[in-house]
């Protein structure tokens, strides 16, 4: 079959994109690939979408297939082309032409009777003439008044379809560009700014969060399951081992990494009868289950435990906290510091110990996940007491190692003693 461009399966090139791009350093041998000329043409279409980002390297193991990106080169996420490369059948693309035609301003408004003979009326023109079945444009009417693309009303016990009038979008150009880069489900600002003319973007990005657009569809139906208080089923793909886990989970909330952007759901699992976290672009085939009877009680029980998150671990089993305290030191001219602090403090409580010490305290799950945070403040530590000793034990051993590298003399130092 010759190579085209158009997407048959958007789960699939989902699948590839997150092995392009976050993944990237496995060669064509490792992939487990059923035919190599699908794995190629997926490949072909990410390259298509995405320019001089696809890129190739050879070396003994065999060819890798990366997605390397500067996000000071373009402007618009390259990755939402997917979802305007999705296959249609020829009836669809001809009965979307032949509909919005004939509906072609909100005024006119049509029986579906008349809009039979309408379409029908069309079809004379064709060299081929074949009357489209009744129960096929029935189901491209209720697709687009899903979509809010067709507006139904009642008179006289007939629907009347008629077009949605449209929205002037010219005044919110920069909203809308701001929106299709940095929001969940940007990808319906990227399809808005289609109807625009050309425009200079406003914005330029120092960190481009890509992979967001791949996760719209499926973040769509994680807040439909929250909404309803629904369970649902879905396979996960663990990172370690490799391997798809069919998980059953009654999804909680959304959480988003300002710092790599990164998306998490965290969910409660049944099984294992606590709250997890699941990185976004690891799930696929997600089915929605029915309500759940105890959401609310969980939602209750989640949000309680949130006063106690750092970052997505969130295991309200563990009866004992784990306390973390240090001290940073800030002259008057290094307040940024202390803004700082307050700034990113989270869940935790930041006071005031004299004219130059601030001192940090928080109860949280896990204390593994404050360390890369705690260490920017190196050079103005004083004061460092984790509850959990091994996270302290290797907070120590850290900077240790930097004191060797850099050839410093520990104990001239003022970071990281003991109170």
């Amino acid at each position: 079959m010759a190579y085209s461009e158009l997407v048959t399966n958007l789960e699939k090139t989902r699948d590839y994109i997150r092995e392009f791009y976050a993944f990237g350093f496995r060669t064509d041998k490792e992939y487990d690939i059923k035919r190599v000329s699908a794995y190629k043409d997926e490949a072909r279409h990410i390259a298509d979408w995405t320019g001089d980002c696809m890129q190739f390297a050879e070396n003994a193991e065999g060819k890798n297939i990366f997605i390397s990106k500067d996000s000071r080169r373009f402007k618009h996420n390259p990755f939402y082309n997917a979802w305007k490369a999705k296959a249609v059948t020829d009836t669809d693309v001809t009965l979307q032409f032949l509909i919005f035609d004939i509906l072609h301003a909100p005024e006119v408004k049509l029986s579906f009777a008349t809009l039979i003979e309408e379409l029908d009326r069309y079809q004379e023109s064709f060299d081929n003439p074949q009357p489209f079945e009744e129960t096929v444009v029935r189901k491209k009417l209720r697709e687009y008044t899903a979509a809010g693309m067709i507006q139904t009303e009642k008179v006289d016990r007939r629907v009347i379809y008629s077009r949605t009038p449209g929205t002037e979008l010219s005044a919110l150009v920069d909203y809308i560009d701001f929106f299709s880069e940095t929001a969940p489900c940007g990808v319906v600002g990227s399809f808005l700014e289609d109807r625009l003319d050309s425009h200079s973007s406003a914005f330029a990005f120092q960190a481009h969060h890509l992979m967001q657009a791949m996760n719209s569809g499926l973040m769509v139906d994680l807040f439909a399951a929250m909404q309803e208080g629904s369970q649902i089923t879905c396979d996960y793909w663990d990172r370690q081992t490799g391997q798809l886990t069919k998980v059953q989970l009654i999804p909680m909330k959304i959480y988003i990494s300002a710092q790599d952007g990164w998306q998490y759901l965290l969910a409660y699992h049944e099984k294992g009868k606590d709250f997890y976290p699941y990185r976004l672009d690891c799930l696929t085939g997600m089915k929605l289950g029915e309500p759940c009877n105890n959401f609310a009680a969980l939602r209750k029980r989640f949000h309680q435990a949130e006063a106690h998150m750092w970052d997505v671990c969130c295991h309200d089993h563990r009866k004992d906290l784990e306390h973390v305290m240090f001290e940073i030191q800030a002259a008057e001219e290094e307040s940024y510091f202390v803004d700082r602090l307050m700034c990113e403090k989270r869940c935790g409580h930041v006071e005031q110990v004299d004219d130059t010490h601030y001192r940090f305290e928080a109860d949280v799950f896990d204390t593994m996940e404050m360390l890369p945070w705690i260490r920017t403040f190196t050079s103005h530590l004083t004061k460092i007491s984790f509850s959990n000793h091994a996270a302290e034990e290797q907070f120590r051993e850290t900077l240790q190692c930097m004191y060797q590298m850099y050839d410093v003399d520990a104990s001239k130092t003022d970071g990281g003693d003991d109170e």
